[in-house]
């Protein structure tokens, strides 16, 4: 194996194992938990760390990596010689700060609440920010300490109910746009706290659009904690939804826009289970749902629109690893019609999982590489295109591993 490809943790099963025993212990993590965070039987993982089963494949093992908090993935593979940095540094450079901002709660009267408006502009400016920066984790990691400790000082100051639930309204879009920037960063108890408090804050608020992007959000924690969680992820969309579903005759853009964000989430879901039917059912709701809706509108959090559900067909396919379902997909999706960089390059990344499907690994790099020129940060903290780079470093094939070796220098995965 070349210096600079990616440790093989086949080498020797027995070594790899032991050291995800040794790494989970040490965490304080029984079998059971690190097997319900990665979506295998305690039973199965059993074998891994007893050397009596091969190793699993590289997206189990970054997987693993993730829940055992493994900063280099030498770590688990037993290999010094060759690093790859699984995340950038503790995380983002701003999770101290803003980590700092969710769990501080300042008791005092002597700070002054913010103008109801100044907020609500603020907060508008730091969504188009989000969506519009390449490096958008800086962006909105710059201007969260801020947004969250105001919100919470304008709910503590509220004269009255009226004004009391529009500053949870508020809150509870602080802790969305907080959740944005703490998704798959290594701390996945802050990425908790700020889903729930922003339902509750979203509850007190009793405004539907602020209690359906709670929910969106909440229910997204709940699938991304592995397969035992898509129960609860599916009862958090279908209370919301059935929440919502009165409402919409007279709703406004945005909330029939979270309904259909929602109801395509059952569909990610239930593509998750590769249940077929059911996924691609949920998804052709979602999109007569986006038909109700201006060709021009786009969501402001989930960029739910008529335009972005050709890239929710390309996330079915995927999901359901139709890996040439998803290149057809993806050939009838327009990605220049997605406004938002971040999701942009999200659409970018679920095309090169169709590729890598599909047995067309060159593709799959140059669309990474597209993803990497949309938004830098968006693919630097995504394990789907970690794993497709980190598989294409130990390709046999010299060019393939030297574009991958040098994409992934650059998103930091890599020691230069």
């Amino acid at each position: 194996m070349s210096s600079d490809a990616t440790p093989d943790p086949y080498a020797d099963p027995l070594r790899f194992g032991q050291r995800v025993q040794i790494l989970r212990e040490r965490r304080g993590m029984t079998r059971p938990q690190l097997a319900d965070f990665v979506g295998v039987s305690p039973h199965t993982l059993k074998k891994i760390e007893n050397g009596q089963q091969k190793a699993p494949a590289m997206d189990m093992v970054l997987r693993i990596a993730g829940a055992l908090r493994v900063r280099d993935l030498a770590e688990l593979t037993g290999h010094p010689d060759s690093h790859v940095d699984l995340f950038i540094g503790p995380g983002h450079p701003r999770l101290a700060s803003v980590k700092a901002a969710v769990d501080s709660f300042t008791l005092g009267s002597d700070v002054e609440p913010p103008p109801v408006a100044h907020l609500e502009a603020r907060l508008h400016a730091a969504w188009k920010a989000r969506h519009q920066a390449p490096n958008h984790r800086e962006v909105i990691g710059r201007l969260l300490p801020d947004l969250i400790r105001d919100g919470q000082v304008l709910v503590r100051h509220a004269n009255s109910a009226v004004d009391r639930r529009a500053a949870h309204a508020l809150l509870a879009e602080s802790y969305s746009l907080c959740q944005f920037f703490a998704a798959y960063q290594p701390d996945s108890s802050l990425l908790w706290r700020v889903a729930e408090r922003g339902m509750t804050a979203a509850q007190e608020s009793e405004d539907p659009h602020a209690i359906g992007v709670a929910a969106w959000l909440l229910a997204q924690a709940h699938r991304d904690s592995g397969p035992r969680h898509f129960d609860a992820a599916d009862a958090v969309n279908l209370e919301a939804i059935r929440f919502l579903e009165p409402l919409l005759p007279d709703a406004s853009d945005d909330v029939i826009a979270i309904a259909g964000a929602l109801q395509f989430e059952l569909g990610y879901t239930a593509a998750r289970r590769r249940e077929t039917g059911t996924a691609w059912w949920h998804w052709d709701k979602a999109r007569e749902v986006a038909k109700k809706l201006p060709q021009d509108y786009y969501h402001p959090v989930t960029s739910f629109s008529r335009a972005i559900m050709g890239a929710h067909a390309v996330t079915v396919a995927v999901e359901l690893h139709q890996g040439g379902e998803s290149v057809r997909q993806a050939a009838k999706a327009d990605e220049s019609v997605i406004k938002s960089r971040p999701r942009r390059a999200r659409h970018r990344i679920e095309e090169a999982r169709g590729f890598q499907l599909d047995g067309q690994p060159d593709v799959a790099l140059a669309t990474l590489e597209k993803a990497n020129v949309a938004a830098p940060e968006t693919i630097a903290y995504n394990g789907y295109a970690r794993g497709i780079i980190l598989e294409a470093v130990e390709s046999k094939h010299p060019a393939r591993r030297r574009r991958a070796s040098e994409l992934a220098v650059d998103i930091g995965i890599l020691a230069a």
